[in-house]
Parts: C-alpha cells; structure tokens; sequence
C-alpha cells in the first residue's frame, strides 16, 4: 500500500462561495471537523484545532499554518507538527481544499500529502495514514451533511 497522499472528490450542492467560508472559518470548521478552531483564513496565519474537550487530559490541540487563501477556488494549510516547531515541507502535512464550480454546485478535491516527508518509521507511517483516512472518511461526509443544512437555512 502507498503512504504517499489521501485524494478524495466530493459533490457538494453548493456555491463554491458557500464551501469556502465552510472550509475556511473557524464558526463553520468546528460544526463538521474539530470541536474548536481558532485561525485566520490568510497565508502564514496560524492558529489551533482542537479534538475534544480542550480542558481535558485526551484532547488533541494541532497547530496549523494557513499556506493559501484564494477564495473561492482554494484553502491550504499545513498541520500535524510540533507546537514549537514553523510548519515546513518536512514536518507537517498539507490538506489542500481545491474548489470548483460544477453545475449549481461544486467539486472539492481534497488532497493530504507529506506522510512520506515526515521521516516516521514503517509502523508509525501505516498507523497515522490510516488514522488521517478514517478520519477524512469520517469528517468529508459531514461536511457535505452541514453545507446541505447551511444552504437550506439561507
């Protein structure tokens, strides 16, 4: 099996102005991704997510880096690195949200790479591309849940 990138292209019923602020905000992020989010959605803005209840001993608190902001075409931004650490190339990965038109709607093509650049050994590898699989396989279908509730509201 390849450790090198997760891809995936979703449909959503919704503008691609609509997607972004849903992709990039952090009032939109945290009703289908992290419980909390704090972030700027400009280049080399960073700021934290948050997975759980961040007072609590098992949250997970990830740092990340906006790389790219061009709305309403694409959201990059550089995560999974050590909180003292400046993202980089070698020490983080990159999810990139690529947004385009598709009828009234729109197709997100997603993509996470950098798991090779990491340097984890075997296992560690094996183990957190499945973590990041299950876990977009998870959150991307939520996102598309939320988009149709949003949209509808509006």
């Amino acid at each position: 099996m390849e450790y090198g990138s997760i891809e995936r292209e979703i449909h959503i019923d919704a503008t691609p102005e609509v997607v972004y602020e849903v992709i990039s905000t952090p009032e939109h992020l945290r009703e289908w991704w992290p419980d909390e989010a704090e972030l700027e959605p400009v280049p080399g803005a960073t700021g934290v997510i948050t997975f759980g209840d961040r007072t609590a001993p098992d949250a997970q608190v990830a740092p990340l880096t906006v790389v790219e902001a061009d709305p309403p075409r694409r959201f990059s931004f550089r995560w999974v690195y050590d909180e003292d650490e400046a993202a980089t190339p070698a020490n983080s990965l990159l999810v990139t949200f690529e947004l385009v038109p598709s009828g009234t709607g729109t197709l997100l093509r997603f993509t996470e790479t950098g798991f090779r650049e990491k340097g984890w050994e075997a296992a560690v590898l094996e183990e957190q591309y499945r973590d990041h699989v299950n876990g977009w396989d998870y959150f991307l279908p939520r996102l598309v849940t939320y988009v149709a509730r949003l949209v509808s509201t509006r």
